[in-house]
């Protein structure tokens, strides 16, 4: 009997938790004969979640290197995957979301006039350099793809005013399918000398590169002036592998007594302490979408975000990197139980746990419909 091949290609952490549920559908359906390909964009949290999730690559390309730069990564994907599609001959391969790794792909796959999926297509700040290189790369993506799994009914409407010439099917995001996996299994997250039932614990993750430099130093700041205004909190800050953003934090941040900085969390761990903190501080993308299913409020350190249900759903706020911005809305939550509990209680709005189903079935329909 005949199987279409699909390979889904990933590099870095998010993609891995990300597409690890649209893997596992793929896997466990005997009509499709699935390929797991691993570029190496990231390596060590890369292997964390493939263990975490049972998944195993059947190809790695292996490209990381130290000082990596944008354009590296680029053309060691795109060398590799071209060579790799050439002999694999994948009927579809499907990329998730924004990251140098889901460019180079699906430019691969066109330029061999492959089907591309965009797992979480139609995220759109429409500022190119921010986030950057994520606002182009997912712009260059929806171009190329046939098939566009959008998380929510705000991304369908970006895709349909793009122009895009590819099939748009709203699914929900996979990353809430993950998210809820995990946490049925209720993981622990330890971490050498912080009492979890002790503090309110402020749970924060900084990396963008628009944050680098004195977005990163204020945000830092900011963290110090909550923690003398409530006594009551810690910090936990798991620090980013790049010294351009550790280092900095590591000198602002490391010699006070609540502050507890980490090597990066494994997936499980960080569920654990999504579970387990009082709210969120984070420029990250993928920590909007999942902390509000577990009922925790998020501040998001950036000017823009591509995922502005969270805003208006109440799940989040947008609060820049400015200290006495940042240290305001804090406070608000931190002192108020009221306004806290408002945003406790609002609604997801980024999916139901089933996204990486309704994506199977799409593709089925693609691809066996004759």
């Amino acid at each position: 009997m005949y199987k279409p091949t699909i390979c889904i290609t990933l590099g870095t952490r998010p993609e891995a938790i990300k597409l690890a549920p649209v893997i596992q559908q793929f896997q466990a359906c005997d009509q499709f004969k699935t390929q797991v390909i691993l570029t190496g964009q990231h390596r060590e949290m890369v292997d964390q979640v493939m263990r975490l999730f049972q998944l195993k690559a059947d190809r790695d390309l292996e490209i990381m290197q130290a000082k990596q730069t944008l354009t590296d990564i680029t053309c060691r994907s795109l060398r590799g995957l071209e060579e790799l599609f050439a002999e694999i001959k994948p009927q579809l391969v499907i990329v998730q979301g924004d990251t140098t790794t889901a460019f180079a792909a699906t430019l691969a796959a066109f330029y061999q006039k492959i089907p591309v999926g965009h797992v979480e297509a139609g995220l759109r700040t429409d500022d190119l350099f921010n986030p950057y290189p994520e606002e182009a790369n997912r712009r260059l993506i929806s171009q190329l793809a046939q098939l566009n799994f959008a998380p929510t009914a705000k991304a369908v409407e970006n895709l349909k005013t793009s122009g895009i010439v590819g099939e748009i099917h709203q699914t929900g995001n996979t990353v809430i399918d993950a998210l809820l996996t995990v946490a049925q299994q209720e993981p622990e997250c330890p971490v050498p000398g912080l009492e979890w039932d002790k503090y309110r614990v402020l749970l924060a993750t900084v990396h963008r590169r628009e944050n680098w430099g004195k977005p990163l130093e204020d945000i830092a700041q900011a963290f110090i002036q909550l923690l003398e205004q409530f006594t009551d909190t810690a910090l936990l800050l798991p620090l980013h592998r790049n010294p351009t953003v550790r280092e900095p934090l590591k000198q602002i941040l490391g010699n006070h007594p609540r502050v507890f900085l980490t090597e990066p969390l494994d997936y499980g761990e960080l569920v654990g302490a999504i579970a387990r903190c009082y709210l969120l501080l984070t420029d990250s993308g993928g920590l909007q979408e999942e902390a509000p299913s577990l009922g925790k409020p998020v501040l998001v350190l950036r000017e823009t975000t591509e995922r502005p249900e969270a805003i208006e759903a109440g799940t989040a706020k947008l609060v820049g990197t400015n200290p006495s911005q940042v240290v305001a809305v804090a406070s608000e939550l931190l002192g108020e139980v009221k306004a806290y509990q408002v945003m406790a209680t609002a609604v997801n709005p980024f999916g139901d746990g089933y996204a990486a189903e309704r994506i199977l079935q799409v593709v089925k329909g693609y691809l066996l419909k004759g």
